[in-house]
């Protein structure tokens, strides 16, 4: 076994392997970019060394600056993770050139499935069953769209060298076909270095369910079981769960000895996932195959009991794989959800800022958290916005359905948008509980998943006016008068206290009791007294009734979580801090966070439908249309294409129709 490896990622991925190296006596070596240079696994690790600016391209991605200090931190290995080089050819082999090694698959491996179109071919001469579509050389759009056109809409393009649903594009008629393929392609070279792209039939209501595959360095494959990805949005998965639900034992052995049959086909070493699209009848097709450990891959340790990252280890040192295809065995049901910093509301953009709250719940033998980020932390613009991977098990499916929503209720996150909501919604949705999903859910089911902004409960105002009572008190001096009773020079001890949540201003009534208040809202009292802790916790009551919350201040918002109220967000108004305030609109759209003009789509002064495409934004390696408001004209473009631009930069001068 190593006695020191060096991490060559970030985030969830880097701390996972830190814990798991410390458990087996192995020291560590993080390396950071200057963004990250306060970051978690940065905290954790044994050493950790900056390797460059905050890009990726300029620090994570640089293999010579990785090699190197490897090198100077006497590091034996080198564990890629997932994403950034964790798949990248030249950088196995650099490795192997510096004697340092990459823990991953053979360099033939990785080459051979580097090209979706290759690994087709591939799969093909190994009988491994394909999708029917174009995987060929001659990428002249004029021919793709002749492809496309003979396989029959719709048509799946994907990026050849892509993952992660980045340069992908489902086509639905010939005449979209071209600005799809553009778009692709713009994606594709922003995020793999690489345009090149395969067309495929695109399956309609299929599944998406892979294949755990380990191979070791004395011939041995063994597959792990599947994993069904199916709820997916953008071609991004959401949720994962093992096993896959209606999987009968004579599919799983059928798509497990193909998944083996692939890995054995480029001589597979450590650990890979071949992917697969079922169709309605139960038919299973190769899509591709990931030569590294996914993202999901915690759903598979907890129904077999095995640290996969550990036999990674064990593998790369030269050792067997720990147990063979007979010791291996599936207990019990596991679902993994990918909580992000995004607006699931707001067309899910990455939503960035400081962790001011993270409240996730307890860890146990039915739940496991893996995170790279922890309270005060920050979620940046220049990495994927993943907050944390949270992972429950249990007995069955349906206890293990219950566990997940229950664990998502208790997620309590401050200082940035969270998709929480939308999974609770996602995991509770009738067709995923009984098992009648496929890749097109989301989509279908959109407007259900993100239904406008609900009103708040009278529970939730209350408790939010408690909160801000009690901060005041707190505020307060012990030895005023204003302290405890609501003492007033004149009149009553009464007060009014206005909250806004959404667009509803409310105004409630507040008189001072011997033990607390009593709040009229709306015509109804209620009597409220409570304790509040500095970790946002709040112990109230309610009319007599107790109740437990966590109420967390960012300025002057309130953020109400309970088992039944979700972050609920309510401003304390202040008039006298908002006098002679005037919103004053303007003719510009501003950018949603920072990110690269790749595209201008509309000609200025020529007019244009609400709604029409005005300019495309890359953020994040994904892109972001932005669209008329209403019906009008662009005056001018604010940046030319290549440009970055900051959050809120006013992108373009728009001029509405009279």
């Amino acid at each position: 076994m190593f006695d020191k490896i060096l991490i060559a990622n970030r985030g969830e991925i880097a701390c996972r392997v830190i814990k798991t190296c410390r458990r087996l006596g192995i020291r560590t070596v993080a390396v950071f970019s200057e963004a990250d240079r306060h970051a978690r696994h940065v905290r954790l690790a044994d050493e950790a060394i900056c390797v460059g600016p905050a890009a990726a391209r300029e620090s994570y991605l640089v293999a010579e600056r990785i090699i190197e200090v490897a090198r100077a931190t006497g590091a034996q290995a080198i564990h890629p993770g997932y994403g950034f080089l964790s798949e990248n050819e030249a950088f196995a082999e650099a490795c192997a050139a510096a004697d340092i090694v990459f823990i991953g698959p053979p360099v033939a491996a990785i080459h051979a499935m580097g090209s979706k179109s290759a690994a087709k071919a591939l799969m093909a001469q190994a009988g491994v069953p394909l999708v029917p579509g174009y995987h060929g050389d001659d990428q002249t759009p004029a021919l793709l769209q002749q492809q496309a056109d003979a396989i029959g809409y719709p048509v799946l393009i994907k990026a050849s060298a892509g993952g992660g649903g980045k340069g992908m594009r489902v086509v639905e008629r010939s005449e979209d076909f071209a600005a799809a393929l553009a778009s692709c392609q713009r994606e594709a070279a922003s995020s793999f270095g690489d345009d090149r792209v395969l067309i495929e039939k695109y399956l309609l209501e299929p599944r998406h369910v892979e294949i755990q595959v380990f191979g070791d360095t004395q011939g041995t494959v063994v597959h792990l079981f599947e994993r069904d990805c199916s709820l997916q949005r953008r071609h991004q998965k959401v949720v994962e769960e093992a096993p896959a639900p209606g999987m009968s034992a004579e599919r799983r052995a059928a798509m497990g000895k193909a998944a083996v049959d692939a890995a054995r086909a480029v001589g597979y070493v450590g650990a890979g996932t071949v992917e697969f699209i079922v169709d309605r009848s139960g038919a299973f097709f190769f899509m591709e195959m990931n030569t590294r450990l996914q993202v999901e891959h915690p759903v598979t340790e907890m129904i077999t009991g095995q640290d996969l990252v550990e036999w990674q280890l064990r593998v790369a040192a030269g050792q067997p794989l720990p147990l063979t295809q007979d010791e291996l065995a599936i207990h019990g049901h596991a679902i993994e959800v990918r909580v992000y910093a995004e607006d699931a509301d707001a067309g899910f953009l990455p939503s960035i800022g400081r962790l001011q709250h993270l409240g996730m719940p307890r860890e146990s033998a039915h739940v496991r958290i893996d995170t790279g980020v922890e309270q005060g932390d920050e979620i940046t613009p220049y990495y994927d916005p993943m907050i944390a991977k949270l992972i429950v098990w249990d007995e069955s499916r349906p206890r293990a359905l219950q566990r997940m929503a229950q664990a998502l209720m208790q997620c309590r996150i401050v200082g940035v948008t969270a998709n929480i909501g939308f999974l609770e919604r996602l995991v509770t949705h009738p067709a995923f509980v009984e098992g009648q999903f496929d890749t097109g859910l989301i989509g279908r089911q959109l407007a259900q998943l993100c239904p406008p902004t609900q009103a708040a409960a009278e529970t939730a105002w209350q408790l939010a006016a408690l909160a801000q009572l009690l901060d005041e008190q707190a505020r307060s001096d012990v030895a005023s008068p204003w302290h405890a009773d609501g003492w007033r020079m004149n009149g009553a001890q009464t007060r009014t206290l206005t909250l806004l949540n959404g667009g509803e201003e409310r105004s409630i009534q507040v008189d001072y009791a011997a033990q607390g208040y009593v709040l009229t809202l709306d015509g109804r009292r209620c009597a409220v007294r409570g304790e509040r802790r500095d970790d946002g916790q709040l112990l109230a009551e309610l009319d007599g009734q107790p109740q437990f919350a966590t109420v967390v201040r960012d300025g002057e918002r309130l953020h109400v979580f309970t088992d039944a109220i979700h972050g609920a967000v309510f401003t304390v108004i202040d008039p006298l801090a908002h006098a002679g305030e005037d919103s004053d609109a303007h003719g510009g759209l501003v950018s949603p966070m920072p990110g690269k003009i790749v595209a201008l789509l509309a000609e200025v002064g020529v007019p244009v439908d609400k709604g029409a495409p005005l300019l495309v934004l890359e953020a994040m390696k994904m892109e972001h249309t932005i669209t008329a408001p209403s019906a009008g004209v662009v005056r001018s473009f604010r940046y030319p294409v290549g440009e970055q631009v900051a959050g809120g930069a006013e992108l373009l001068e728009f001029e509405a129709s009279a």
